[in-house]
């Protein structure tokens, strides 16, 4: 089943997203992971790309378990930054080969001591997605970010750039993470004044330590509303402390999007069923509203 079609059908969609493990890591503890989130009966389960080298092959193995033993639909990552178009081609084949219909395109991050920008065949995620469409039957999602994307300073041209994403096919989008829900909401408005007519699912990551935060900040550009600067500087030295404040309020935010009409929630478990079980749980409350 096509993921807009979900999105079509239900008032707002539960998603969690995984990610292989790296190169050398032990695939068995992802299984585990998949296995234990299953049992919450989520709408789709997205998988990233292959993590540490693993390229596309992790990716498709583990969706295409996620569908065929637990049938939930799943949501492959794929990157374009450093593909061929026949590396492309080759991928989307093998999809179909596992009966694999849903892609997130994504651009990808350039690899260190990369020295082509410009010059790759796919420069921008629009390029991955029109390619996609073209070639049929599946259903493609895209990245939307409420903050404006980390290298892009001007916020208009933000907005266009993912109106032209929509323009050429994209059927959902899903939002990077982001701590303050007033965020997604101007941001959904200024979808609106643009036209961008999109079924839009708000990502959700949970704080679970001060380290993880600065990463963020960092790779993302992801800003803290003062509630949550001044909860970090309190629970700084109780780490547990922390990780559990981090869940509740994770699972908060999430409740109070269910509880405005968001199209979708998409949860970055991080491979950690824990974090699934407690917003879910959160949400339960509001069984008549998802």
């Amino acid at each position: 089943m096509h993921i807009g079609d979900i999105f079509e059908q239900k008032k707002t969609v539960i998603s969690f997203e995984v990610f292989p493990p790296k190169k050398d890591g032990d695939i068995d503890t992802i299984y585990k992971t998949i296995d234990e989130l299953a049992h919450l009966r989520p709408d789709f389960i997205s998988v990233t790309y292959g993590a540490g080298g693993s390229g596309s092959k992790s990716t498709i193995d583990i969706a295409s378990l996620i569908k065929r033993k637990y049938e939930i639909e799943a949501l492959a990552h794929l990157t374009c930054i450093t593909s061929t178009e026949e590396e492309i081609k080759s991928t989307l084949e093998k999809l179909k080969q596992n009966n694999l219909y849903n892609v997130l395109a994504l651009r990808g991050d350039y690899p260190k001591n990369y020295n082509q920008r410009g010059q790759a065949r796919y420069n921008y995620a629009v390029d991955l997605i029109e390619e996609i469409k073209a070639k049929g039957s599946f259903c493609v999602g895209a990245a939307a970010y409420p903050e404006g994307h980390i290298e892009c300073s001007d916020v208009q041209r933000d907005l266009e750039y993912l109106k032209q994403k929509v323009n050429v096919g994209a059927d959902f989008l899903i939002t990077q993470l982001f701590f303050d829900n007033q965020l997604f909401y101007r941001f959904k408005e200024k979808l609106d004044r643009a036209g961008i007519d999109c079924k839009l699912s708000a990502g959700i990551m949970p704080i679970l330590s001060k380290q993880q935060v600065e990463k963020m900040i960092y790779m993302c550009g992801a800003s803290l509303p003062a509630k949550v600067i001044k909860l970090l500087v309190k629970y700084e030295n109780n780490p547990e402390s922390l990780k559990k404040w981090g869940i509740e309020y994770a699972a908060e935010q999430a409740e109070e999007l269910v509880s405005n009409g968001v199209d979708g929630v998409h949860i970055y478990t991080m491979n950690q069923p824990q974090i699934a079980r407690a917003i879910v749980g959160k949400l339960k409350n509001l069984s008549q509203a998802i």
